[in-house]
């Protein structure tokens, strides 16, 4: 099957899924700034569009990629649905559960046959990706106990001034952008979780959206997530760290300002003591965006929904609006 594009917003995050599409996939785009979708259509060579209904009712395309203000994700969603476009929406899908709740049970009425993945790409970290093929082996890990997360950056100049400091653009603040991410690796590893307790706050940058907030998540099995997420770390950093009965996983760095991605593994030994180390370096330039978009494809081809989805979406969002209700944050 050729897939066909039509982009949906043509900032950096459309930018960074369509450097791995070939540019004959890439049909037509739209953004509501007229500058970037121009700089855009010059790069990947496709008609640009007056509105967004010009790119839903294309008939030369047979999928979207959707990378907008979290305000209008929901809503551009829906409507590429009741088109039945194949559609990859960035995470988190909406700005409130409200939103994705609505989307959700409009596909689940519907009876969706098209493709409807959400853009969790840390999903597709290599240091990731090898994790859960070394948890496959119980007998050498033991089953996990507990994980521990931080995700952080230190913003920029006037970033209070920015979209994600706007609630009516963003829902929220670094609890529903970095944080998604950490709470929904967080299920990808110990599923769905029963309990939390969670600080959410604002401690430096004069917004009304948080800039930081500590999760503790708990599931039936009695495994914890214990996760932070932050844009008041000065220095940009990620580190994701899996404790099992007979060993230990942490992933540290994504690339880029955030460091080289590695992965430390760390198995116990009968006896205890030092444990037995090996260190993973993956130097390549980040591809989880290449995974994402062949993950995408392949359930196309397949008819198969094989990443992430809008279930997937909703149980994030649900945490999220759980410790905002929690602290206090309508």
């Amino acid at each position: 099957m050729q897939l066909k594009f039509g982009i949906i917003g043509c900032g950096k995050i459309a930018d960074k899924r369509s450097n791995f599409l070939n540019k004959n996939e890439i049909i037509i785009c739209y953004d509501k700034n007229k500058s970037i979708m121009k700089q855009f259509s010059n790069k990947y060579n496709c008609q640009v569009a007056n509105n967004v209904d010009e790119i839903l009712n294309n008939k030369n395309i047979n999928s979207v990629i959707i990378s907008t203000y979290h305000n209008s994700l929901s809503n551009l969603t829906y409507r590429a649905n009741k088109k039945k476009l194949n559609i990859l929406v960035e995470k988190p899908a909406g700005k409130n559960l409200k939103e994705i709740k609505y989307l959700l049970k409009n596909i689940e009425r519907n009876n969706t046959k098209n493709i409807i993945q959400v853009g969790y790409n840390h999903r597709y970290h290599p240091a990731v990706i090898k994790v859960l093929n070394l948890l496959k082996n119980k007998r050498r890990t033991g089953n996990i106990m507990y994980l521990r997360a931080r995700y952080g950056h230190g913003g920029r100049l006037k970033y209070n001034l920015e979209w994600r400091a706007k609630k009516e653009l963003s829902g929220g603040g670094e609890l529903i952008d970095q944080g998604s991410h950490l709470i929904d690796l967080s299920r990808l590893f110990l599923g769905e979780f029963e309990r939390l307790k969670s600080e959410v706050v604002t401690k430096f940058w004069k917004m009304k959206v948080e800039d930081n907030a500590f999760i503790i998540l708990s599931n039936k099995r009695n495994q914890i997530a214990h996760l932070h997420c932050s844009c008041t770390e000065w220095k940009n950093l990620f580190s994701f760290e899996i404790f099992c009965e007979k060993a230990k996983f942490e992933i540290s760095g994504l690339g880029g300002s955030y460091g080289t991605e590695k992965l430390k593994t760390y198995y116990m030994k009968s006896r205890m003591g030092i444990p037995s180390y090996k260190e993973f370096v993956f130097n390549q330039k980040d591809d989880s965006w290449l995974k994402e978009l062949q993950l995408f494809k392949k359930s196309i081809i397949k008819k198969k929904q094989l990443g992430p989805t809008i279930k997937d979406a909703f149980e994030n969002m649900k945490i999220i609006s759980k410790c905002y209700l929690q602290n206090g944050i309508n």
